[in-house]
């Protein structure tokens, strides 16, 4: 069974800016929650087109670099699990969008989209995710998504929003 999230959070920081933090893997690990000890254990990354004029993208991932972490399963317990994603899309400032080639979940697919938007006369950015993603595993699955996956990943957003304008500043 397919499953559809999507979050927002803006931030008062330019959308060039918060676009080239997303786009380097290094901080991945950056936001997730402190609990579940993600570590970047490989990175193969493909050259992102040119950044344009003003862009901070020495570091971007484009289109066909792949990023391995490690992760704890249950934060709790010392079970690791890796996730292999692959970048598919990328347009400078606007979105990017990865999927699973290993990992967790039957399918994934998580999209960036990144917006200049203006919050009582200060210029920031809107971020928005968009997961589409499946459990697999059927009933049981379905049983795993509304106990445990559904809540962990807004446990997850919700860690994010509260650090990404630390990380910003």
């Amino acid at each position: 069974m397919l499953h559809h999230l999507e979050f927002e959070q803006w931030v008062p920081f330019p959308v060039e800016r918060v676009f080239a933090f997303f786009s380097n893997p290094e901080n991945l690990p950056r936001i997730m929650p402190p609990a579940s000890h993600t570590k970047l254990i490989a990175l193969n990354r493909k050259p992102a087109p040119p950044p344009p004029p003003g862009s901070a993208g020495d570091k971007a991932a484009g289109v066909g670099s792949t990023i391995a972490t490690s992760f704890r399963v249950f934060p709790f317990l010392p079970l690791r699990a890796q996730w292999i994603a692959r970048i598919t899309e990328f347009e400078w400032n606007h979105y990017s969008a990865d999927v699973q080639d290993r990992g967790p979940f039957k399918n994934w697919h998580h999209r960036h989209e990144f917006r200049a938007e203006a919050r009582a006369g200060v210029v920031g950015t809107l971020v928005r995710d968009v997961i589409d993603y499946e459990v697999g595993f059927g009933f049981l699955g379905a049983i795993a998504n509304a106990l445990l996956v559904r809540r962990q990943m807004q446990s997850t957003f919700t860690q994010r929003h509260q650090t990404l304008p630390k990380l910003l500043s």
